[in-house]
């Protein structure tokens, strides 16, 4: 039974009703290496892209160790893809003795196969893991821009960062190297922009996406009624778009660097370079605020901006209380369906995660 003191009607900010968010270190001990093994003696070397996989297992690329590697659900960390040395090759061969050059996002389409989005390769790989085997299938090694109305395979991308699937199977590929957001159609086998005109000019708010510019498309992901959220690395802002009438609007961020307007008005607030973004079940906007070092959401309950991870600082850790726990340039996140926010926590070499339930 609760004490006077703890009468919910009297001194409902002063009990202990609710738990602090906690952070813990998955894996990682702050060393960049690739060691695979238990993940208490395990090494990663800048963790970006986090996704859970169809085996259950937490799936990660790393982006100075040219791998993808998995977390099993018995705590034991397996490289599957890539030989650690940054090259282009190995297609149609084992997954673990190609090379990958500094891999930005991972994800799982049809057919539970695996999509890597090789940076500086300039291209998107495809991994058949009941193959073992590798393949390109859009890009071709070279920076630039061509392709649209084609085979992906022809086309030619600069810089590729993320990649998500829609409901019905196309593949979304931010090509931020031309500012550009593009798709490979799962009908027609066929690439083109959806988004962007190549230029770095101010987005305008509440236009139609096809032809508006995009300065710097760095990640996205898709909500539950098929809109799909953008984040733009040099822009310092979110948008969303509109997928049915084909429109982008403006949510957080006024294009000025910076980190401000936490617990106020999203579009007023300033943005550092935000990355890694993820819708939550609820609806609820995560992203990771690179260069401010912190996770920061949006709630679309209240239409407020939040830190959720992070105080600003450029350090490692402790574990603990999420607001207490520095990060250092996180890149990737991933939220789960039990509600379980993982971080790429980059340069802290681990890989990081919080309840959302708590």
């Amino acid at each position: 039974m609760y004490p006077k003191t703890c009468l919910l009607s009297i001194y409902l900010f002063a009990c202990p009703l609710f738990s602090t968010p906690q952070v813990e270190t998955v894996v990682g001990d702050g060393t960049a290496a690739t060691i695979d093994g238990p993940t208490e003696t395990a090494r990663v070397d800048n963790p970006f892209g986090v996704v859970r996989g169809p085996d259950g297992a937490l799936w990660f690329c790393e982006y100075g160790g040219h791998t993808v590697r998995r977390i099993t659900e018995d705590g034991v960390v397996e490289t599957i893809v890539g030989n650690g040395t940054a090259g282009y090759s190995g297609d149609g061969g084992p997954a673990i003795q190609a090379q990958l050059n500094q891999p930005h996002e991972i994800r799982f389409g049809p057919m539970n196969r695996l999509y890597i989005a090789d940076k500086n390769n300039h291209a998107i790989r495809r991994v058949d893991l009941e193959k073992d085997e590798i393949v390109t299938i859009a890009g071709n090694g070279q920076a630039g821009f061509s392709g649209d109305g084609g085979k992906p395979e022809l086309s030619i991308f600069n810089k590729p960062h993320s990649i998500q699937f829609s409901q019905n199977g196309d593949l979304y590929i931010a090509d931020i190297g031309n500012h550009r957001l593009r798709v490979i159609r799962a009908k027609t086998n066929r690439i083109e922009t959806i988004a962007g005109n190549g230029s770095r000019d101010d987005t305008p708010d509440g236009g139609p996406f096809a032809n508006a510019p995009l300065n710097g498309p760095r990640t996205l992901d898709f909500d539950k009624n098929g809109d799909l959220w953008l984040a733009l690395r040099e822009g310092n802002q979110i948008y969303r778009l509109n997928m049915d009438r084909g429109t982008i609007h403006h949510i957080a961020g006024t294009g000025e660097k910076g980190f401000t307007g936490n617990g106020g008005d999203p579009k007023l607030a300033k943005l550092a370079g935000p990355k890694g973004i993820a819708v939550a079940p609820n609806g609820d906007i995560y992203f990771a605020d690179t260069e401010s070092h912190t996770i920061r959401m949006i709630d679309v309950s209240d239409n407020k901006l939040r830190v959720v991870v992070g105080n600003g600082e450029n350090a490692d850790g402790p574990d603990g209380p999420a607001l207490s726990c520095s990060l250092a340039r996180p890149h990737g996140i991933f939220i789960d369906a039990e509600g379980m926010l993982y971080i790429g926590d980059s340069e802290n070499h681990r890989i990081r995660r919080m309840s959302l339930n708590d």
